[in-house]
């Protein structure tokens, strides 16, 4: 299966700014050390194109990104300081993204290890995202590849409201998320399906609601196309997470979305999401874990 990764273009951070980059450097370290037998093929992912990303933003927030002329309060929004190198990685995010897409089409799989960019919008950045790769990969695929039908399941901790928003008229792309109730954002947008939960939830509540919720989006959307956005936040020892889900929750989270997709014998695009983990080890355990249940998915496939 071929996977995508983006972490060489890196870019100079203050220290409170630093987490949330290092875990995909480690996580490909990981994988490159996964024998042969895999059949994992890694690389570097593209940059997205100007064309490919105002199929979903704007052109002044395009053209404001790229010069850096989005002001303060824009960026401040998105959690990053403005660079050069920002906007580099940006592109190489929602590129790995819209690369696994294209490549699941034709070989009925593929994974990208990082992207989950969900709170992004049309006109605007925000929790650490710039732009909105499922969004931008799922409208290539609807206008270059011969999908119709789109589902987005988003486990991530917090609510892939961005995606919702962009989504909001278009009942070609269902939106399905699973997140914390108190979580951010503070104002939650209206995805087709969302499952709120309470603080604390952990492992079995989580997997039945999942469960239910999973049939019900698959039922209402009869996609043709799986993105996975799986997020390794709902893990209890996540800083920003909220939830109690352990390792071997979420494994069984990730084994439940993929023999569901594996039902349906539709393409599917896995997609790492958010982690924020205590322990940076504790993010990577869970991301390595979901990109192997992807890889053993994509090889039980007849």
């Amino acid at each position: 299966m071929r996977v995508f990764y983006s972490d060489p273009f890196t870019f100079p951070l203050p220290p409170e700014h630093r987490f949330p980059l290092a875990k995909y450097r480690l996580l490909r370290e990981r994988v490159l050390t996964w024998p042969a037998s895999t059949g994992v093929e890694l690389l570097l992912a593209p940059r997205a194109t100007d064309a490919e990303l105002r199929l979903v933003h704007t052109n002044d927030y395009l053209a404001g990104f790229a010069a850096g002329t989005l002001g303060e309060a824009a960026m401040k929004r998105i959690g990053f300081p403005w660079s050069p190198e920002l906007v580099e990685r940006s592109r190489r995010s929602c590129g790995g993204t819209i690369a696994a897409a294209r490549t699941a089409v034709v070989d009925g799989a593929a994974a990208y290890l990082a992207g989950g960019t969900h709170h992004a919008r049309a006109d605007r950045g925000a929790g650490y995202c710039v732009y909105n790769d499922c969004a931008v990969a799922a409208r290539i695929a609807q206008s270059e590849l011969g999908v119709g039908r789109v589902l987005i399941v988003d486990t991530d901790v917090h609510q892939g409201d961005g995606t919702a928003a962009v989504f909001a008229d278009d009942p070609s792309v269902f939106t399905f998320s699973v997140h914390g109730d108190a979580n951010f954002p503070a104002e939650k947008a209206t995805s087709d399906l969302d499952i709120a939960l309470p603080t604390g939830t952990g492992d079995d509540e989580y997997l039945a609601r999942l469960r239910d919720g999973l049939a019900a989006a698959i039922a209402r959307s009869a996609p043709q196309l799986v993105f996975y956005l799986s997020g390794a936040d709902p893990f209890a020892g996540d800083r920003l997470g909220r939830l109690a889900l352990s390792k071997r929750g979420l494994a069984a989270r990730d084994e439940l979305v993929f023999e569901a997709v594996r039902q349906l014998g539709v393409p599917h695009v896995t997609v790492m999401g958010g982690g924020y983990g205590t322990r940076i080890e504790d993010t990577v355990d869970v991301y390595e874990r979901t990109v192997r249940a992807a890889v053993e998915a994509a090889a039980s496939v007849p």
